[in-house]
């Protein structure tokens, strides 16, 4: 027998899961070991949850991270975009409310020079998903086969997709187990997560835009900060170029909250327009993007270029050819009115003279997914139409009996719970609130 072999056998799952209870650091065999056979079905549920509860509780090493980052990266296939001669960059984002950047971004990079290969995830929690929004422009597909997603990079320079049954399977297993266990905070588990399905996409560089705040997953910054420390030191250990933006998200990002309204917003940007901090936060990734992907010198050079990019249509022409080529209708570019429309509507009113001084972010997004723009249960199908627009933001002046908000809507038995959260999530003061940066740090790879 080879030692391959005895070595596959001595294998107990049970083992791993005490020795992470107490503490111990885990080798890379034993964590490739788990994933593999937890991948194949060889062992349950309920002994992958109670590892899971171990790592939330012990922590792990950066070692240990790397290496489940690369069994879960290596679960699966690892594309070879090698055929592609653009430099391969791709963006994520930890997770936010009205974060539509994705949108703006594959297409501005893409006629920019640079190839963005972006598998995207849906909605988990509070927090909104990229396919969620795209699968609200009528006929878009998101589940294209490996070489239908080749196909279109090479046609368009962008392609967005969820993830597919060939790409990191372990994590679409572990994701959905993390879900349900009270799993899914770990900056560990996070990172191996988001950095194993990166690198399964062939990419040369990755932009992370961490975010931190009332509706993020890692509310303090401290937090923020270690785990875009931890996904930059992997990236770079796993040879790929990495930066991390460390972004507000104590208030939700532009106005709009909802898939179709996302999309809406998304488009008012690539149009050279839209709300003031989702365009400077679109600009500074993508400024980023380019500057990794070697189309500009300077990230300062990569800002200009994207602005320019913007102002002159040619961003909005590629989202429109990226759309068409994945199956959705071009029309909704310009008239947004062929998008799913709620069939009601009601205003949320100040009930004082003032300044917004906060907006509890995650209460907001939480009040979208009630009205059925997110999931409340993982079976639960999702309404495109449904959503917020907000009508103040923080720090703006606000009159008794005005609009802070707007709910659009399609059940009734939904929108009073809705519009409490809204309510409660809001608050007023006599003066205005210091002004918060959205932009907060960057952590820069080697």
């Amino acid at each position: 027998m080879s030692d391959s072999a005895s070595s596959a056998q001595t294998f107990r799952a049970i083992d791993v899961i005490r020795k992470k209870r107490d503490g111990g650091e885990l080798s890379r065999f034993e964590i490739g070991a788990l994933i593999a056979a937890y991948t194949q079905g060889s062992i349950p549920d309920y002994q992958v949850s109670a590892w899971l509860m171990a790592v939330v509780l012990r922590g792990m090493t950066r070692g240990e991270t790397a290496a489940l980052t690369d069994a879960m990266l290596r679960s699966g296939e690892v594309l070879d975009l090698s055929g592609i001669a653009a430099k391969k960059v791709d963006k994520h984002s930890t997770g936010g409310v009205g974060d539509k950047t994705s949108l703006v971004l594959a297409p501005l990079a893409a006629v920019a020079g640079v190839t963005v290969p972006m598998i995207s995830g849906r909605g988990l929690g509070h927090t909104g998903g990229t396919l969620d929004k795209l699968e609200a422009i009528p006929g878009f597909h998101v589940n294209l086969p490996v070489p239908e997603f080749r196909r279109v990079l090479e046609v368009c320079g962008c392609a967005m997709i969820g993830q597919t049954a060939e790409i990191a399977p372990a994590d679409r297993k572990l994701y959905a187990l993390r879900d349900v266990t009270g799993t899914v905070e770990s900056p560990y588990l996070i990172c191996a997560s988001i950095m194993s399905k990166k690198m399964a996409e062939g990419i040369d560089a990755l932009v992370l835009d961490v975010k931190t705040g009332s509706g993020a997953f890692m509310k303090s910054e401290k937090d923020a900060a270690f785990l875009a420390e931890l996904m930059v030191e992997t990236g770079e250990r796993m040879g790929k170029r990495t930066v991390a933006l460390i972004t507000d998200m104590d208030q939700p990002l532009g106005n709009m909250i909802g898939n179709a309204l996302e999309v809406v917003e998304a488009v008012d940007v690539l149009r050279g327009g839209g709300p003031q901090d989702l365009r400077d936060l679109c600009l500074e990734l993508a400024a980023w993007m380019l500057h990794l992907g070697g189309i500009s010198k300077t990230v300062a050079e990569g800002k200009q270029e994207s602005a320019k990019l913007l102002a002159s249509g040619k961003a909005l022409e590629r989202f429109r050819e990226m759309v068409e080529l994945q199956g959705g209708d071009p029309g909704v570019i310009d008239d947004p009115k062929t998008l799913p429309q709620a069939r009601h509507s009601q205003q949320v009113l100040s009930a004082k003279d003032g300044y917004i001084a906060s907006l509890q972010c995650e209460q907001v997004g939480t009040a979208c997914v009630i009205l059925g723009g997110g999931r409340e249960r993982k079976e639960d199908s999702v309404d495109p139409a449904v959503g917020i627009v907000l009508h103040r933001k923080v720090g703006d002046r606000v009159g008794v009996g005005e609009p802070i908000a707007t709910i659009y809507y399609n059940s009734g038995s939904r929108v009073e719970r809705a519009q409490q959260l809204l309510e409660e999530s809001c608050g007023i003061s006599d003066s205005p609130p210091s002004e918060k940066r959205l932009l907060i740090h960057r952590v820069i790879g080697n």
